[in-house]
């Protein structure tokens, strides 16, 4: 521990140095949000604690980083791999929970990192040093009130995982529930602060010379991840969050949620039903309980996108230490401490930018560019279009199979240097969940392609049109300079008859009633002209759709789904008639 934070006792300062600048009880305590501002005060008034820091830091990764030249020089780089490795991971542990952070996010990306270091990361999600037993217990029983043998029946002796911020106990409560229960590291905000203080004032020097077009959102980037690590930090926001997004996928039966036992939750301790899984890079045992590895891929990934395009709340930080595959073939989700929110704006714009990627529409995609904030609106759009082309000119087609979000990082790194991107600072945290999410996916199958799994869900969402902003961003798809794109409807069909879960029936009776509302009396017409228009009936089109949907469209289904929606158009008809009587 650095100076000034070894102890409670260290970090209560006297009168006087209280009176210059900000109190640090009041910095942490009286306002559990996190404050750039105040936080700048702090330390602007103790330099020395940022620079003991910062000297700490850089000695710390000079002496690693003359340990791999060494072993260039040597020649001993291949014989001392292993060695290193546990070298960065011990580094970043005793720098502390930002770091580890750090390290946790690297641990996701297998083609990044090199395997032997890996390993030793993917420790850094719940294989830390544990903090003293006895601090544990006696913060149990100071947040709760109440003694340990007064809650619990049964509670693990020592710790069963231990995170960058927290530990965890395996215990039973007296009622007979099986619980994990949660309890934080003492004295985490000096250290967090101290180290946010350092990047963002990093962040505020390095941005100009950084090779990308970031300028001050750089900054913006640092106090998103501020804001999100002092909520990690307080455990009934955590318990909060873990209830909206077990009420999001109330009807999901392939997600799981743990349940929250609020009498025995406070700030600092966060009591949960017990998960019985396996992590989801121990594929041996995932394989040997009879799961299929690539049937939780679909899992994670369809409820990745569904938390982003459906909820707009999404998982800041989905590592395989956050997310099991139990016996029974659901995923299930464990830490809910990492949350973030879209606004339904931005959640219809991300849907409005994926049927432009879809359509190669790249004019009107740079418009969603500056909609999501990645331009600024003064930005003239005309250059950037054929360079987002050619990025994303391959992204649809022959060569989807070939495509990942690690491609599109990649290409629009080289896009950001030549053009005024910007990273929006929310953005930052869904790039970063992408990315670590197509990482797990990637430990499981390393020919996983994150379009061929996301693609099905996005045509079923598309086709079944459950809302009128996507029913519009369907037609937006199937018609192009005023003309029925016929291609579009069969590749949609095609892809979205991929995902186990989409039925083309509901789809055609969603399709049929909205053909027979008054919505739907222009896409009726324009059906009609796409039929006949160049002079010719469009048979062979039809055909083609007709023989990819036969099989599941039954006459006797088919029947049953015309008077259903006949019956319903009665019901309407009967009700407009009434309102009219009446009135």
């Amino acid at each position: 521990m650095m100076p000034g934070f070894g102890s409670e006792k260290q970090n209560l300062f006297s009168v006087k140095e209280v009176n210059r600048g900000v109190n640090w009880q009041t910095l942490t305590q009286n306002n559990r949000q996190y404050d750039p501002k105040a936080i700048a005060r702090y330390y602007g008034y103790r330099p020395w604690l940022a620079w003991t820091r910062t000297l700490r830091i850089i000695w710390s990764f000079t002496g690693f980083i003359f340990s791999l030249k060494w072993d260039e020089w040597q020649n001993q780089a291949d014989q001392n791999k292993l060695k290193r490795a546990t070298q960065l991971r011990q580094l970043l542990t005793r720098l502390g929970p930002t770091f580890i952070k750090v390290g946790q996010a690297l641990s996701t990306r297998p083609d990044l990192v090199h395997k032997d270091f890996l390993d030793e990361l993917v420790k850094l999600q719940d294989q830390l040093p544990a903090f003293d037993n006895a601090i544990a217990y006696q913060t149990i029983e100071t947040e709760l009130n109440h003694q340990v043998n007064e809650i619990f029946s049964e509670l693990s002796p020592i710790p069963v995982a231990a995170a960058s911020l927290g530990q965890v106990y395996r215990g039973r409560l007296i009622s007979g529930e099986e619980v994990a229960v949660k309890v934080q590291r003492p004295n985490l905000r000096p250290l967090l602060t101290l180290d946010l203080y350092l990047l963002r004032w990093a962040a505020g020097w390095l941005a100009p010379w950084l090779p990308l077009n970031l300028g001050h959102d750089l900054t913006l980037i640092v106090d998103e991840f501020g804001i999100k690590l002092f909520e990690e930090i307080d455990y009934i926001h955590e318990a909060r969050n873990a209830e909206k997004f077990a009420h999001n996928f109330r009807n999901d039966p392939k997600v799981k949620v743990p349940l929250i036992y609020w009498n025995y939750t406070s700030n600092h301790v966060l009591t949960l039903e017990w998960i019985n899984g396996f992590k989801l890079t121990d594929t041996k045992s995932i394989r040997k309980s009879g799961l299929d590895p690539e049937a939780i891929i679909q899992i994670g990934v369809t409820s990745g996108l569904k938390q982003l395009l459906e909820y707009g709340f999404f998982h800041a930080d989905p590592h395989p230490g956050n997310l099991f595959a139990m016996p029974d073939g659901r995923m299930a989700y464990i830490d809910f401490g990492m949350m973030d929110q879209l606004d339904e704006t931005t959640k219809q714009t991300l849907v409005d930018a994926l049927v432009h990627v879809v359509n190669k529409d790249y004019c009107d995609l740079a418009e969603d560019f500056v909609s999501l904030g990645f331009l600024t609106p003064d930005t003239e759009i005309g250059p950037i279009v054929p360079a987002l082309e050619k990025v994303l000119g391959d992204a649809i087609g022959k060569n989807v199979k070939e495509f990942n979000f690690k491609t599109i990082t990649d290409q629009f790194s080289e896009l950001m240097y030549d053009y005024p991107f910007r990273i929006p600072a929310k953005f930052a945290l869904i790039i970063r969940s992408l990315v670590t999410q197509e990482g797990i996916a990637l430990s499981l199958n390393q020919n996983f392609k994150i379009v061929e799994v996301g693609y099905p869900y996005i045509a079923r969402r598309l086709l079944t049109g459950e809302s009128p902003e996507l029913r519009r961003r369907l037609l937006n798809v199937l018609f192009k300079d005023g003309k029925f794109q016929w291609n579009r409807l069969e590749n949609l069909l095609i892809i979205a008859r991929t995902d186990s879960n989409f039925d083309v029936l509901p789809t055609a009776q969603m399709g049929l009633q909205y053909l027979l509302s008054d919505e739907g009396k222009f896409l009726w017409r324009q059906l009609i002209l796409a039929l006949t228009e160049d002079d010719r009936l469009h048979t062979p089109e039809v055909q083609r759709l007709w023989n990819l949907v036969k099989d599941d469209l039954k006459p006797t289904r088919l029947l049953h789904v015309a008077i259903e929606v006949l019956t319903e158009l009665s019901r309407e008809s009967a009700a407009a008639i009434l309102a009219t009587t009446v009135e």
